[in-house]
């Protein structure tokens, strides 16, 4: 065996990144060579200010992404986190002057990864490439309206997220179980610059699978209750009986009447309706209803 057939033999452990662009599918054939330009510039420029060196990566082009392997010699930490923030800052730029801001999926997975004439390959490429496309990666990116969304695999985030490190936040990152085409793995989302994200309904389990959160726990990170029920996050207060405003709990009864109903009879948005449903005392409406008197006649006749 030559030297070369023995290369291509052995596998290393390296770092795989796999970047992929928001709807590049919408680009003509105008736009699309310059969201491309911009890529580069942001991967090669943050690559740069974080020393990691030209000879220690590999880059290959995916159309509307990059797929990239560094060689172990880079310290992880430094990857996920100071390279991370670089491209962070570099897309937040870019984005000032466009019309449509360029979004980015970033993931990473250490494993290991053998190399060729044509690039790279192994199972530790599929994974990185899966977490990148997974339905979660996308429905964050659109429902935070966010520039970047960074997912790593499970393994990684054991070894090298959970201790934390320079720029590296491990209370920032939310777990979402994804039905990929290999089976269910784990994957580790996270927000550059906010708190752990609130992970969006998935696509099914044909492609993605999501964690529920804890039940009467808001998850970290919402923005807001998209179902456009009074909920979790939405900035609307829920008073008690006694007047005290408390955080909502859909376990939680106090001895008062609770109703919950789904908006679209399918199993969708829940509403609950807390208080006494029938004395008009500590509930919350979003349009005035009759339950024996119009809500906000009530109000004025109790008070």
């Amino acid at each position: 065996m030559d030297d070369d057939a023995r290369e291509v033999a052995e596998a290393h452990y390296e770092v795989v990144i796999s970047v992929d662009a928001r709807r590049s599918g919408g680009y003509d054939d105008v736009d699309k060579p310059r969201m491309r330009a911009r890529v580069y510039r942001i991967l090669e420029g943050a690559f740069a200010h974080a020393r990691v060196p030209r000879d220690a990566l590999h880059m290959e082009d995916r159309g509307d992404g990059v797929l990239v392997a560094v060689t172990g010699r880079v310290p992880v930490t430094r990857l996920l986190g100071l390279w991370t923030v670089e491209v962070h800052e570099a897309l937040r730029d870019e984005n000032r002057s466009l019309r449509v801001p360029l979004g980015l999926r970033v993931a990473l997975h250490v494993g290991p990864v053998r190399h060729d004439d044509r690039g790279i390959s192994g199972r530790a490429v599929d994974l990185a490439c899966r977490l990148a496309d997974s339905p979660v990666a996308r429905d964050l990116l659109d429902a935070e309206r966010a520039d970047l969304v960074l997912v790593v695999s499970d393994s990684l985030h054991a070894d090298v997220v959970v201790p934390g490190g320079k720029f590296i936040e491990p209370d920032r990152w939310a777990p979402a179980r994804l039905g990929l085409k290999e089976g269910e793995v784990t994957g580790w989302f996270h927000l550059p610059g906010r708190p752990a994200p609130a992970i969006p309904e998935a696509g099914g389990a044909a492609d993605g699978v999501r964690e529920p959160a804890a039940p009467g726990r808001a998850r970290p990170g919402a923005a807001g209750n998209r179902s456009g029920a009074a909920g979790e996050g939405d900035g609307r207060r829920r008073p008690d009986d006694g007047g005290h405003h408390a955080p909502h709990d859909a376990d939680e009864c106090d001895g008062t009447d609770e109703s919950e109903e789904t908006g679209d009879g399918r199993g969708g948005a829940r509403y609950t309706v807390r208080g006494d449903m029938s004395q008009h005392r500590g509930n919350v409406y979003r349009a005035p209803v009759h339950i024996g008197r119009v809500t906000g006649d009530a109000g004025r006749r109790e008070g």
